[in-house]
């Protein structure tokens, strides 16, 4: 698409403005209580979660090649942020500027990431690896809300003890806090159980139970406890470059959780123009929320399928949608800005217990799938929830990707299959097992069928049949479908080739695809097997094995003959 169409595309449809101002209303007025709650589970100012709805989510919404995916701040990267800052040994006079200096490389990552094509990265963090990650994310949203829930602060070496800790000290609990949010969450649930009002449970319980507070003047710290909140729209500020050594490495865990947490939004609500979206248009789009958003106060934002299921559900019919609900979320801030500051920490610690344990909940289906699909998948998975008490959250889906490569490389390696293709009376080629010995005097086709990487030579090797003792056979080995050959591989096949005519017999190829042609033409392997015994691929199907087959049988006939005449 031309940049002329593309500006064209924006253009609103007068037929879905209605709908996509009065979704963007209820998507803005969402991000209230889970902007301000995440960002407190960042372990930052309250108000610098509801930016992350304003500028990122109007850019994201015009750029994104899924047409209703709302970018925005997420659990998962809340989590992932606070994680890097700890790690980094970020101070107190280095924040907000760390802050917006991460969602500054999440954007530059994102930006490259789709304009090099790289959108299939994310197919190497596999369900298992997010079904853990996400798990350990959802518990650690309670773990990290614990102490103001209940206005005791449990400490610890790791997320495990913090837990134990916390539970060990409840005589020493805020009776008035924990109340604050033991209501909190029994109304929130309440509301989630009433159709009517499931969709809004979160700011209803929000404005509910902050007005009782108020109004009742109990003794809870309040979200002006620990940050000001101004009415008015954020201003520019700039990043701390300075800061970018220091978080470059775990804001790409960042930028990737958030693609992966964004990757399924495409196929959960297609464009509704019928165009098919793809990875690296959202990664571009998502990149360029972020960049500029890193530049008016935003936390690292991606595409989020609650917050996306809630504009939708709201009636939006195009990107407008998402454009709407940054315009409403500033237009309130202006507005009411500063009632933010009344709201109670143990309110939003209390709907955060509640958003934790549905996400929990949420994944258990996928985690039951993972344990009975295979045990690679539940070990990649128990892993990465394992790790994530123990080791900062950003480089568990790191550890839990390498892990799903390994096991993929080890599962694959085992599973090859070496056969023999031995021709019918009918003509037709048919699959047989390989002898334990190549039989003499005879030829035998041998195929195979694997991932064609160097870990699976060991189990070639392995299965292959014994030379022996054998005579003037005949082996033709197939490489049909095999667009690259390693060097691995490649040396292999060069000692067997090597061992076969040096015992008397022929060694041929089959079915040689163009590439692997010309590596065997560069590395000299073309002349050391001989050009007769190479039969490129050719149109029709089995073709190159017939011709390969008829030289066998007459070079099979040529040898018999020798021996009758000796």
């Amino acid at each position: 698409m031309s940049i002329k169409d593309y500006a064209l595309s924006l253009k609103p449809d007068s037929k879905n403005l209605k709908s996509d101002v009065v979704a963007g209303f209820a998507t803005g007025l969402f991000s209230i209580p889970e902007g301000m709650a995440y960002a407190q589970l960042a372990g930052v100012n309250p108000l610098y979660g509801m930016y992350s709805g304003i500028m990122t989510t109007i850019a994201a919404s015009l750029s994104t090649g899924t047409i209703l995916m709302i970018s925005t701040l997420t659990s998962a990267i809340a989590l992932s942020t606070a994680s890097v800052l700890q790690t980094a040994n970020i101070q107190d006079s280095q924040m907000p500027a760390a802050l917006f200096t991460i969602t500054f490389l999440v954007g530059t990552m994102m930006l490259l990431m789709g304009l090099l094509r790289l959108g299939s990265l994310v197919n190497f963090v596999s369900n298992a690896v997010m079904t853990g990650f996400v798990a350990a994310a959802s518990l650690l949203i309670v773990i990290g809300e614990m102490g103001d829930f209940s206005g005791y602060a449990p400490s610890g070496g790791n997320k495990l003890v913090e837990m134990v800790d916390w539970f060990v000290h409840i005589p020493q609990w805020n009776w008035m806090i924990t109340a604050v949010s033991l209501t909190t969450v029994i109304l929130m649930l309440i509301f989630k159980r009433f159709k009517k009002t499931e969709k809004m449970a979160a700011i209803f319980t929000l404005f509910i139970m902050s007005i009782v507070v108020y109004l009742l003047q109990l003794p809870v710290p309040l979200v002006s406890s620990i940050a000001t909140i101004p009415r008015g729209l954020p201003t520019p500020t700039l990043p701390a470059f300075a800061l970018i050594p220091k978080l470059a490495l775990g804001s790409l865990s960042v930028a990737l959780v958030a693609l992966v947490q964004g990757a399924g939004i495409s196929t959960a609500y297609p464009n509704p123009d019928g165009s098919r979206a793809n990875a690296n248009s959202d990664f571009v789009g998502q990149g360029i929320g972020n960049l500029l958003g890193s530049f008016f106060q935003s936390m690292g934002t991606g595409g989020s399928l609650s917050r996306t299921g809630i504009s939708v559900e709201a009636g939006a019919k195009s990107r407008w949608g998402g454009v709407f609900a940054g315009l409403w979320l500033g237009l309130i801030l202006v507005l009411f800005g500063s009632l933010a500051e009344l709201v109670p920490l143990s309110v939003i610690a209390g709907m955060l217990f509640v958003i934790g344990g549905e996400l929990i909940a949420a994944r258990l289906p996928n985690a039951k799938l993972v344990y009975m699909s295979s045990w690679g998948s539940a070990a990649a998975g128990l892993l990465t929830f394992v790790s994530a008490l123990f080791i900062p959250l950003q480089y568990t889906i790191f550890l839990g990707a390498g892990l799903s490569l390994l096991l993929y490389i080890g599962v694959s390696a085992s599973k090859i299959r070496l056969f023999q293709l031995v021709r019918g009376e009918d003509g037709y080629w048919q699959e047989q097992d390989l002898p334990q010995t190549f039989p003499s005097n005879q030829a035998t086709v041998v195929a195979y069928e694997g991932a064609n990487f160097f870990a699976e030579v060991p189990a070639i090797l392995a299965k292959m049949p014994s030379l022996e003792g054998v005579s003037n056979a005949l082996i033709i080995w197939r490489l049909r479908g095999m667009e690259e050959i390693h060097s691995t591989f490649l040396k292999q096949l060069s000692l067997f080739a090597q061992k076969v005519q040096a015992g008397g017999s022929r060694f041929m190829l089959e079915g040689v695809e163009p590439h692997v042609m010309e590596t065997l033409k560069k590395t000299g392997m073309l002349d050391e097997i001989g050009r007769d015994n190479i039969f490129p691929v050719q149109p029709g199907l089995g073709q190159a094995l017939d011709s390969a087959w008829q030289e066998a049988q007459t070079w099979l006939a040529e040898k018999s003959g020798e021996t009758k005449k000796g």
